[in-house]
């Protein structure tokens, strides 16, 4: 098997199964590409895969740090791209997991290593934004970097702050520190492919997927997880402040419900915006499971 295979797309659209059968398939090894299947403790929430699927098929990244712990993107790419490096080099099959999309560009188009985030500077520019606009930092960052501003659009306050936060913190524009980028696009050959379906359906399948969780469990697991000092990237998983609202009185246990079923409906929403920008990625219909699974085997031969 001559490519590294990537299944990616919104949650729920069934990449674990459709990764799992054709891993089985190709005997390969699976990468996992999802920011919050690295943490051990939670399961449900996660949706993490049944134990029965993570010892029959090998599995990166999943269950390596605990929820106190902090793991962001730049470790991923590191780790990442060392190990599918290593399997590729050794010709064994690699099938790369997941719906975090800012780990899948990590992986294909690398990233640089930033400056540590400056909470106290960001504020500044926020607040200066907010009372001068946002053309007054934008001509900031024209000023020290010309490259930089070119790409940035004088709305997008996040990337203009980020960049400037770059340069007031390490003296080197963000534009340069870009070109340190190295992924593994272009180095290799690449297929990637994404899950899609009807909206419709996939707010419904994560609907009923909420549900389950609720009946496995999840309450008692964010209960348990609540006891320890969770990180800062552990607290971002879905479920946890939803849940915690209920444990705490705030509302009841079917508020608590359909908030997460909310905001993981919108999380795939934001998902789908994310990997539809990409035009490296070939989209599948993944509502039928076997015109999937053909579709992908086909086109790797």
């Amino acid at each position: 098997m001559k490519n590294i295979i990537f299944i990616v797309g919104p949650t729920a659209t069934g990449k674990t199964e459709l990764s799992f059968n054709l891993s089985k398939q190709i005997k390969a090894e699976i990468v996992s590409c999802d920011s919050m299947l690295v943490y051990r403790e939670p399961k449900i929430i996660t949706s993490k895969p049944p134990e029965k699927i993570l010892k029959e098929i090998k599995h990166h990244f999943i269950n390596i740090i605990s929820v106190k712990d902090t793991y962001d993107v730049f470790q991923y790419y590191i780790e990442a791209t060392k190990v599918i490096s290593d399997l590729y080099l050794r010709r064994r099959p690699v099938v790369v997991c997941g719906g975090t999309g800012l780990y899948m560009k990590a992986i294909l188009d690398g990233i640089f290593k930033g400056s540590s985030r400056n909470d106290k500077l960001r504020q500044n520019l926020e607040k200066e934004a907010k009372e001068k606009g946002n053309l007054s930092i934008y001509n900031k960052l024209k000023e020290i970097d010309p490259p930089a501003a070119e790409k940035i659009s004088p709305n997008d306050t996040k990337r203009i702050i980020r960049a400037l936060e770059v340069y007031y913190t390490t003296g080197i524009p963000i534009s340069k520190k870009q070109k340190e980028k190295r992924g593994l696009w272009g180095k290799y050959p690449i297929k990637i492919f994404g899950l899609t379906m009807e909206r419709k359906i996939l707010y419904e399948k994560i609907n009923k997927r909420t549900e389950e969780m609720f009946r496995e469990g999840a309450v008692e697991e964010v209960k348990n997880l609540l006891e320890m000092p969770l990180s800062i990237t552990a607290q971002k998983i879905i479920g946890i402040s939803e849940i915690k609202g209920y444990l705490e009185g705030k509302y009841s246990l079917d508020y608590a419900r359909n908030l997460m079923a909310k905001n993981t409906r919108n999380f795939a929403k934001r998902q789908f915006t994310w990997f539809k920008r990409d035009k490296r990625i070939q989209w599948i219909d993944a509502s039928c499971k076997d015109k999937c699974f053909n579709y992908i085997i086909r086109n790797l031969e």
